[in-house]
């Protein structure tokens, strides 16, 4: 895989300590299928072959092997292995497969439907939440935005701060069927705003826009909330891809 160590199936990346051994396994698995290293089809070693090559437990590859088969990319079957699935069969708003999408290079087609996504539920979300927000998540999005101010989209911190900002917009909606949502906008969000900067530095400072759209919020403007959201998230699309927002 590009930029980095060899992959789970000819060698382990423990760089990540946080993590305990089978999730370790499943990340570099999941890497090396979502960019396309194991094609749909290809089957994975066996067990003992993938234990003994790699000096790990049977029990951590099988328990890495429930994680991606629970994220749809993998099936095991008796006797036939285990198999990479059609990409149909991803859970691909999944935070963790979202995550390996963009440690690779994602196609073009995978960064317009993540945006196409965003553009269909977070606009109508915002107008929502112009009307029910409490003051405790003005608050909060106020405060995301004093972070993202002070630590810049550059950032760790700064990236955190606007992944707050989303998802407290999408609680104040009240809506339990959005608020499920957050955990992937938020990843969304996170993702795209680091590989806006991979190979470059951001081409903008999106913070207008944000207070823009917590003016609208803090007003209780329900339309001029949808509308800055959508520029929102047009504007950051033009950032990674800079076409005009309708082509996608």
């Amino acid at each position: 895989m590009t930029g980095r160590k060899q992959p789970a199936g000819g060698g382990i990346d423990r760089s990540d300590k946080s993590l305990r051994l089978h999730g370790s396994i499943a990340r570099d698995l999941g890497i090396a299928i979502v960019t396309g290293l194991y094609p749909p089809g290809h089957v994975l070693s066996s067990e003992v072959d993938f234990a003994e090559r790699n000096n790990i437990s049977r029990t951590a590859y099988r328990e890495a092997i429930r994680i991606l088969a629970a994220k749809g990319l993998v099936e095991s079957r008796p006797k036939a292995g285990t198999k990479i699935t059609d990409p149909s069969r991803w859970h691909i708003l999944d935070p963790d497969v979202l995550a390996w999408t963009f440690e690779g290079e994602p196609s073009p087609e995978a960064i317009r439907d993540l945006f196409e996504l965003r553009l269909i539920i977070e606009p109508a979300a915002a107008e929502r939440a112009a009307t029910r927000r409490s003051g405790a998540q003005l608050a909060q999005m106020g405060h995301a935005l004093e972070e993202m101010a002070r630590h810049t989209l550059a950032s760790p911190l700064g990236q955190a701060a606007d992944q707050n900002f989303h998802t407290t917009l999408l609680k104040a909606t009240g809506n339990n069927a959005l608020i499920s949502l957050a955990s992937t906008i938020s990843a969304a969000v996170r993702w795209t705003t680091i590989y806006k900067q991979r190979k470059r530095k951001l081409p903008r400072d999106p913070l207008p826009e944000h207070r823009l759209l917590f003016d609208a919020v803090a007003d209780g403007d329900g339309p001029a909330a949808r509308a800055a959201m959508q520029h929102l998230i047009e504007l950051a699309l033009a950032d990674i891809n800079p076409q005009p927002a309708g082509a996608i």
